[in-house]
C-alpha cells in the first residue's frame, strides 16, 4: 500500500486526532482541520513532512475549498476525506427549540460536510478516493432533546447515500463510533440532566457507561475510520456502519 493523502477534520482531539495519528504512523499524509491547534501542532512536528494544518472554521464558505486545495499544494493528490467535525448542542426539546441555533447547528453538522465533499469530488474522482462520514446512532435513534443533532446526523447520511449513487468511482461510508470518551460525552453528562433535556432514562444510562468504564477509547472507531479511509471496498459504498460490525473485523487494526 503506497502513501495517501487524507483531510481529516475536528482533528484536533477525540476520534479525529485517533484518526490523524493512525494515518501517520502507517506513512501517510495528512491535512489536519479544526479551530484549535495545540494537537495539531504537535503533530506537524512529530512528522513534519506528512502533516499539513488548517487552522480555520468550517462553518465559514472558503474553508472546504482550503482545505482542498492545501492537500493538493502540498502533496500533489488527494485520496480520501474523514468527516468528523461536530456539535451537539442545542439539548432541547421540539417545542422549545430555537430555529437559529438548530441552522447553527446544521451549518457545522451539514452544510459544511456538504461543502467539503462538493470540493473534493473532482479530485477524489480521479484518485478512486474515499470519504468516510462520522455519523452517530443519533442518526437512527431519537432520543428526547437530540432533535438537532440526531436529524442532522441523518442528513448526513442520505448525503453519502447520494454521494455513492451519484459518484460510482468515490467510495462513500457513513460509520456509527458508538459512544466514545470525548467532550461530547462529557457535554451530554453535564447538561443532559436539566429539566428540558434528556428523558430521565436515557440520561441515566448514559452516566452509567461512563461510570462503569465501558465508553468506547477514540483509537477502537477511530483506527477503523481511519483504515476505512485508506483501503474500503466499493461493495461499502452508500452504507452506514458500525464500527465494531463483526463483519468488517479487516478494517479493525491496532497499532
Amino acid at each position: 500500500m503506497g502513501s495517501k493523502v487524507i483531510i481529516v477534520t475536528g482533528a484536533n482531539r477525540g476520534i479525529g486526532l485517533a484518526v490523524a495519528k493512525f494515518l501517520l504512523k502507517q506513512s501517510n499524509k495528512v491535512v489536519l482541520v479544526s479551530r484549535s491547534t495545540d494537537q495539531l501542532k504537535a503533530l506537524k512536528e512529530q512528522f513534519p513532512s506528512q502533516v499539513e494544518y488548517l487552522a480555520a472554521d468550517l462553518t465559514l464558505p472558503d474553508t472546504a475549498s482550503k482545505a482542498a486545495q492545501l492537500a493538493l499544494t502540498s502533496f500533489g493528490t488527494l485520496n480520501g476525506l474523514v468527516i468528523n467535525h461536530a456539535m451537539l448542542a442545542p439539548m432541547t426539546r421540539l417545542e422549545n427549540s430555537s430555529i437559529d441555533e438548530w441552522k447553527q447547528l446544521y451549518e457545522a453538522n451539514v452544510f459544511s460536510a456538504l461543502a467539503l465533499v462538493k470540493e473534493t469530488i473532482p479530485h477524489l474522482r480521479v484518485t478512486k478516493g474515499r470519504v468516510i462520514f462520522v455519523s452517530s446512532g443519533a442518526a437512527l435513534h431519537a432520543y428526547t432533546s437530540w432533535g438537532a443533532y440526531g436529524s442532522s446526523k441523518a442528513a448526513m447520511n442520505s448525503i453519502c447515500q447520494h454521494l455513492a449513487v451519484e459518484e460510482p468511482a468515490i467510495v462513500a461510508i457513513a460509520v456509527s463510533p458508538g459512544r466514545v470518551d470525548t467532550d461530547m460525552q462529557k457535554e451530554i453528562r453535564e447538561k443532559g440532566g436539566a429539566a428540558t433535556a434528556m428523558a430521565p432514562e436515557d440520561y441515566a444510562d448514559f452516566k452509567a457507561v461512563f461510570e462503569e468504564g465501558k465508553l468506547n477509547k477514540p483509537e477502537w472507531p477511530g483506527n477503523f475510520i481511519a483504515q476505512l479511509a485508506l483501503e474500503a471496498k466499493p461493495e461499502l459504498s452508500g452504507k452506514y456502519v458500525n464500527w465494531n460490525a463483526p463483519d468488517l473485523a479487516e478494517y479493525r487494526i491496532e497499532l
